[in-house]
């Protein structure tokens, strides 16, 4: 008799778990339920968003709204703030409607040249030699200018006011044409072998932002006359004001008048013309 109520016991316990059990699942399970229901805020695009959109213009230009899905149908990585994606890039199209994750995303560093023009800006291939390009020592971020000699042609003018040769006067001239460019990646130094070789060689190259403004001056000075590049400084770049040089500034600077009718005439005072 005892055995048989030792054996109801176990039974009426195991029964009294399993009913417990069961009773937990099932709450538990309504609850999972009731959670992936939920519906939650999330953002999602606007209006589409182009791979390469920084996440501040992303965010300047109210690309983003807001919208409730059930908690279930969250996409992984999915904003919980815009600030988020404040100093990253778009890595991929983002359609409008489509929820924004972080996963869509990148650093800029890993997007490359196509991060860093944006409007007008473009980026020019700078074809050159070592010295032209300070191959070895501009680095992407560095800022330069570009000074250039021109030769150009102007027309002979009597005093009446006649043109008296048709071809006119060969000139040359030179000035800073175009400053506070951005180098989005700088020439490599050459290899000692490459030096000693082939010094002058204009196999090296860097890469410029420029404007397309500036992209066709810089051209027509490319294929016009001779340039280089000049880094400006990191801290507190000033400029001097602009300026052109020709023959007669450069050699005339500080002489004396009598000195001056020398260099532009071939005599001085006092002199017989054509003697020195």
């Amino acid at each position: 008799m005892t055995y048989r109520l030792r054996n109801i016991g176990i039974a009426v316990a195991l029964a009294l778990v399993a009913a417990l059990l069961v009773s937990f699942y099932v709450s538990n399970y309504r609850r999972n339920v009731q959670q992936a229901e939920e519906m939650v805020t999330v953002y999602v695009a606007a209006r589409d968003i182009e791979a390469g959109t920084p996440g501040k213009d992303v965010i300047a230009d109210q690309l983003l709204t807001q919208k409730d899905v059930a908690r279930r149908n969250i996409a992984p990585g999915a904003l919980t703030s815009p600030e988020q994606i404040q100093n990253l890039v778009a890595a991929d199209p983002i359609y409008a409607g489509e929820q924004v994750t972080t996963r869509r995303f990148t650093a800029v560093e890993e997007t490359g040249i196509r991060s860093q023009i944006t409007g007008s800006t473009r980026a020019l291939q700078l074809p050159g030699d070592q010295h032209q390009l300070l191959a070895g020592t501009l680095k992407a971020g560095d800022r330069v200018d570009v000074v250039a000699s021109v030769k150009y042609r102007v027309s002979d003018v009597s005093t009446d006011g006649t043109q008296s040769s048709s071809e006119g006067r060969e000139r040359v001239a030179s000035r800073v044409v175009l400053r506070d460019l951005l180098v989005l990646k700088g020439a490599p130094g050459p290899a000692t072998s490459a030096k000693i070789a082939n010094p002058g060689s204009d196999s090296l190259s860097a890469l410029i932002a420029v404007t397309d403004s500036q992209a066709q001056k810089l051209f027509f000075v490319l294929r016009n006359g001779d340039w280089s590049l000049q880094l400006r400084p990191q801290d507190d770049p000033a400029d001097s004001p602009e300026s052109v040089e020709t023959v007669e500034s450069v050699l005339g600077d500080g002489l004396k008048p009598e000195q001056l009718r020398q260099l532009i005439f071939g005599f001085g005072e006092g002199s017989v013309d054509g003697d020195s």
